[in-house]
């Protein structure tokens, strides 16, 4: 019988998430189908227990939706606990939903071949405070930089960043709001876009960059014009489309004990980006 993934946001229509796994399925000879699926804010739950019903083994979780999935699953690994939103589940023997993040480890090894020095001792301005960002934060706070966080509701910011800087000791993390964030953009060493701005065709205004490095979660259509945006005043932009495959390989490893190709699904990925932008 085959096995039914998929991930589930809102939007979701974008997603390249059932290219990268139906690719890795039929490379691994897997019986499986992974589908995209859109779930309205606040019907999660009951889209849960639908596809628990249909017999689903795994999904991957997007916006706005990380952090109540997290809530929702019976048990979660500690680094999902620690980062407070999940971004794959799955439903092994017992019948439970189980939680993780692999958005944590996917962003890292993203980020760092586009750094010149290591993280640790660097600053990071983080854009937004959602579920992508708690993995963000979590992972730069892991490697030993300091944070500073900027969203619209600076209560959110500051939720975020309450543990770790009780851990942080020889660093502070800081919470702004959104435009006193990018008023201390000259103090960051690069910057991190979680916010869906781009989504909303709305620009980021980042200053000059001198070199520095802008990367927005974001990839394709949304990020293209913040992108173009951020590279006339002098950044470096990256987008998130290596992250998104990373964080997929790590949940796909997840599911099913094996880790697939990086560079083929990068490739799918870039093929299907270049042929509909």
């Amino acid at each position: 019988m085959t096995k039914l993934y998929g991930v589930i946001g809102d939007p979701i229509a974008h997603s390249l998430s059932p290219l990268i796994h139906n690719g890795w399925m039929r490379d691994h000879q897997l019986d499986a189908q992974y589908f995209a699926l859109q779930v309205a804010p606040h019907a999660l739950a009951d889209a849960i227990d639908t596809l628990a019903r249909r017999g689903a083994r795994g999904v991957n979780i997007t916006l706005p939706h990380k952090e109540e999935a997290l809530a929702l699953a019976q048990t979660s690994t500690g680094r999902a606990s620690e980062i407070g939103a999940a971004n794959t589940l799955w439903r092994p023997g017992d019948g439970h939903w189980h939680a993780d993040n692999t958005d944590a480890p996917g962003f890292l090894a993203s980020l760092s071949p586009h750094l010149s020095r290591p993280i640790k001792g660097q600053t990071a301005l983080v854009l937004g405070a959602g579920g992508s960002a708690r993995a963000v934060v979590h992972a730069l706070h892991t490697e030993g930089a300091s944070v500073i966080v900027a969203n619209r509701t600076l209560a959110r910011a500051e939720a975020l960043l309450a543990g770790y800087n009780e851990l942080a000791r020889s660093r502070r993390h800081m919470a702004l709001p959104f435009k006193t964030g990018l008023n201390q953009i000259k103090s960051a060493d690069f910057v991190i876009n979680t916010t869906s701005l781009g989504h909303a065709d709305t620009g980021i205004d980042l200053g000059p960059g001198h070199g520095r490095l802008f990367y927005d979660l974001s990839y394709g259509k949304p990020a293209k014009a913040i992108a173009a945006a951020a590279i006339s005043s002098g950044w470096r932009a990256e987008n998130g489309m290596q992250m998104l495959v990373y964080q997929a390989a790590f949940a796909f490893e997840r599911w099913f004990g094996i880790m697939p190709d990086i560079a083929t699904a990068i490739e799918r990925v870039r093929r299907t980006l270049e042929a509909t932008s």
